[in-house]
């Protein structure tokens, strides 16, 4: 057992995905945790995730990997189209092939199931310990470990904390203290539909998107084709600021009336839809303050566009408590080495993010040479493509080459 007699908990605030995930991985090597949620109940928005190969390494790790596909559905190609044409641009298989390049497959599973599994492995674990309803608004570091004090009063004593509170985290504002994250210009829309009503032409076993000019549509699978998840995103600037607020289907319509068909007849099977401001931070080299450190959102907030926040999160996790483990406790030691381990991994994602985010909402000339270029690519050459992101650990910058080759999209 790492924790020392008498020692007392690591805190992790924020009981989202990462949270849990740091708690399950630090358990697995002896340490006791509390996690603070300021929500009255562990839940996640109903959304799906894609989960990359990169994250299944995980699941391994934590021994989660036969629950969580049990619950995924397993796509049998990432679908791109033309959201003005509706012509396909490329298609990258998911066969054998690309398991055999990247040693574990590509899924999709619905955010709250996924959490479940985090949840109920947490809870199954003696070494964890749950709270709700408690929204933690301060926290100092003293000669025995940390303080958190939560709005209601209540006071958490813990050998280290853990911010896991997302892209508004408290905590990181008492490390980093960089105010309000960056405003992206792009609104999402995220709504999932009973299968029965999505048209029969549409139902792909695939994750598929139509791209268009400052607009996409993705589309794909969950719950073993019992459900559809739809996003819908768009730029504009009319919003500053919100997360989790019923959007203006006007609007959303008015943005999408140049693309083709299938997609305004998707948009026009949702009645009612969860909208979020898309936001994001630049990368920073420390995120960590002698007992305290960030994981997550709260550390490396990303646009969506390389479907990898919730994939970070828990590689985070895992990467954290390895470091624990290897400094024997001395978390000041561990959270050092620990950010130093994924700062440059995380931040190349959450720039090559940015990226792919211009490269899918491409127009005019632009658009045209994306076509043109990813329609020319074999299988293999997708893969290679992917191989930064999905690969082995292969140096500083995590999973790949060297930084250079991110820009190869």
């Amino acid at each position: 057992m790492l924790n020392r007699a008498g020692q007392p908990p690591v805190l992790i605030v924020g009981g989202g995905i990462g949270g849990l995930a740091a708690a399950l991985a630090l358990a697995q090597k002896g340490v006791r945790t509390r996690v603070i949620e300021q929500a009255a109940e562990f839940k996640e928005v109903g959304a799906g995730i894609q989960l990359g190969p990169n994250v299944f390494r995980m699941f391994d790790v934590l021994g989660l990997t036969e629950k969580v596909s049990a619950l995924a559905v397993f796509p049998e190609n990432l679908i791109m189209l033309d959201a003005i044409t509706g012509e396909e641009v490329t298609r990258v298989p998911l066969d054998q092939r690309f398991r055999a390049k990247f040693t574990h497959p590509y899924a999709l599973i619905y955010r709250p199931d996924l959490l479940s599994i985090l949840l109920e492995a947490c809870r199954k674990n003696d070494l964890v310990e749950l709270h709700t309803s408690q929204k933690i608004v301060a926290a100092e570091q003293h000669s025995k470990g940390v303080t958190a004090r939560s709005e209601g009063g209540h006071s958490y004593e813990g050998a280290a904390l853990i911010g896991a509170d997302g892209l508004w985290s408290t905590i990181r504002q008492l490390i980093v203290g960089d105010g309000k994250p960056q405003v992206a210009g792009h609104i999402t829309y995220r709504a999932v539909l009973p299968t029965k009503e999505v048209p029969e032409n549409l139902r792909r076993w695939a994750m598929t998107f139509w791209a268009g000019e400052k607009v996409h549509l993705v589309i794909y699978p969950l719950r073993g084709g019992e459900l559809y998840n739809l996003v819908a995103v768009f730029h504009s600037n009319r919003y500053e600021e919100g997360w989790d607020s019923f959007g203006d289907p006007a609007e959303l319509h008015e943005r999408f009336a140049k693309t083709c068909e299938p997609v305004r007849t998707l948009l026009g099977k949702i009645e009612s839809w969860r909208m979020w401001v898309l936001c994001d931070r630049p990368p920073v080299k420390n995120w960590s303050k002698g007992r305290m450190t960030l994981i997550g959102d709260a550390a490396h907030p990303m646009l969506q566009y390389l479907a990898q926040g919730a994939c970070m999160a828990i590689e985070d996790a895992v990467c954290l408590a390895n470091r624990v483990e290897s400094a024997q406790v001395d978390y000041a030691a561990a959270f050092q080495d620990y950010q130093a381990a994924r700062y440059l991994r995380t931040g190349r994602v959450q720039i090559m993010a940015r990226v792919y985010g211009e490269f899918y909402h491409a127009g005019g000339v632009a658009r045209e040479l994306r076509n043109m270029m990813l329609s020319a690519r074999t299988a293999e050459q997708s893969f290679e493509a992917m191989e930064w992101l999905y690969g082995e650990d292969k140096g500083p910058t995590g999973y790949g080459r060297v930084f250079a080759d991110a820009l190869k999209v």
